[in-house]
């Protein structure tokens, strides 16, 4: 097996700014437009991203749109998967993705959630992990018919899985958990209030 390759400045900085551009990739937007339907930033929750392609388009649509942000967050630590780098190279990459998803730069900086491009991620980090994220997000979705209410709980629990699963991540899933509770704010409140629309 190759000795991994030594993390230098520059490469971080040059692999973290693609992942930044692969994160910033307007998935939502470019479905839509593919198959005839409205801009998912002017109608809904005006939010592009699965679910609210899915409230003003098909399943078709927000299938696309879910592997397509799915892809980005994998996509984006590849190079640092294939290099053999470290952790916080790795770590690095994650964040950027999510970070271009939430602020675009190919579109305005106006993205989603993060919520799929942060599944994504987590399946180049630590793929069981992801797995528990998803288990976690079907069982609470399944329940409570609130995609919200599953994101904001895997957000949640993540540091403690990461803790359990993976402890080199352990600062890693608390951001972006962090990162996400706090993009789901309105949606806190909805719940809250008993406003959040169900599936």
């Amino acid at each position: 097996m190759s000795e991994p390759v030594t993390d230098s400045t520059m490469l971080l900085l040059g692999l973290t700014l693609l992942a930044y551009l692969w994160g910033s990739i307007p998935t939502a937007v470019l479905v839509c437009h593919a198959l005839d339907l409205p801009d998912p930033r002017s109608l809904g929750s005006r939010n592009p991203g699965t679910s609210n392609v899915l409230r003003i388009g098909t399943r078709q649509a927000a299938a696309l749109t879910l592997l397509g942000d799915l892809g980005k967050g994998l996509l984006a630590l590849l190079p640092a998967m294939l290099l053999e780098l470290s952790p916080l190279a790795r770590a690095s990459c994650a964040l950027a993705a999510i970070i271009g998803h939430l602020f675009p730069i190919f579109s305005s900086f106006r993205g989603g959630k993060g919520v799929a491009t942060a599944l994504g991620a987590s399946l180049g980090l630590c793929w069981p992990l992801a797995i528990a994220q998803i288990l976690i997000w079907i069982a609470i979705v399944a329940y409570s018919r609130r995609a919200s209410l599953g994101s904001i709980s895997v957000a949640l629990l993540s540091p403690i899985l990461a803790w359990q699963i993976a402890p080199e991540y352990l600062f890693t899933f608390w951001a972006i958990g962090l990162i996400l509770v706090l993009c789901h704010w309105q949606n806190i409140r909805n719940l809250m209030q008993g406003t959040e629309p169900r599936f």
